[in-house]
C-alpha cells in the first residue's frame, strides 16, 4: 500500500498546446505497471478549456465543483455540475472546460495504452465554445 500525502505531489500549470486559458493540474492517481490508471485534479478557470483530445481507452470525468461544458465532435454542448460523472469511449474526439462565467473542477481518470493517455488535437476555437 502507499499513501500519497496531500501536498507531496506538486501542482502544474496546463500547457498552453493542450490548454486555453489558466488551467491547474493536480495529480492524483499514477499506478505502477502492470496498471494502467492514471488521474488528476484539474482546474479550469472561467473561460479556459482543453483542445479537442482523444483517449485511447477512454476517460472518465467526475465533476466536483464549479459549472463547466463539455462536447463530444457532433453532439451539443453540454453543462456539467458538481455530483456529474461523464464517459468518454475510446478515440472519441472531446473537449471539457469552465463556463465562462465559472470555474470547474473535475477528477479526470483514464488508462494508458502503450504508455499513452492522450492524444492532443487542435485547440477550441472561441467560436466553437460559444455555442
Amino acid at each position: 500500500m502507499e499513501i500519497k500525502r496531500i501536498g507531496s505531489q506538486p501542482s502544474t500549470k496546463g500547457p498552453a498546446d493542450w490548454f486555453t486559458g489558466t488551467v491547474r493540474i493536480d495529480p492524483l492517481i499514477q499506478a505502477p505497471p502492470p496498471a494502467r490508471v492514471a488521474g488528476a485534479a484539474v482546474t479550469f478557470e472561467p473561460g479556459a478549456r482543453t483542445a479537442w483530445h482523444t483517449h485511447p481507452l477512454g476517460q472518465t470525468l467526475i465533476v466536483t465543483t464549479g459549472c463547466g461544458w463539455a462536447q463530444h465532435e457532433g453532439g451539443p454542448v453540454e453543462e456539467i455540475h458538481p455530483g456529474d460523472v461523464i464517459w468518454i469511449p475510446p478515440g472519441e474526439r472531446h473537449w471539457h472546460g469552465a463556463s465562462p462565467s465559472t470555474a470547474m473542477t473535475h477528477i479526470a481518470i483514464q488508462e494508458q495504452l502503450d504508455g499513452k493517455t492522450v492524444e492532443w488535437l487542435e485547440k477550441v476555437s472561441d467560436e466553437q465554445y460559444r455555442r
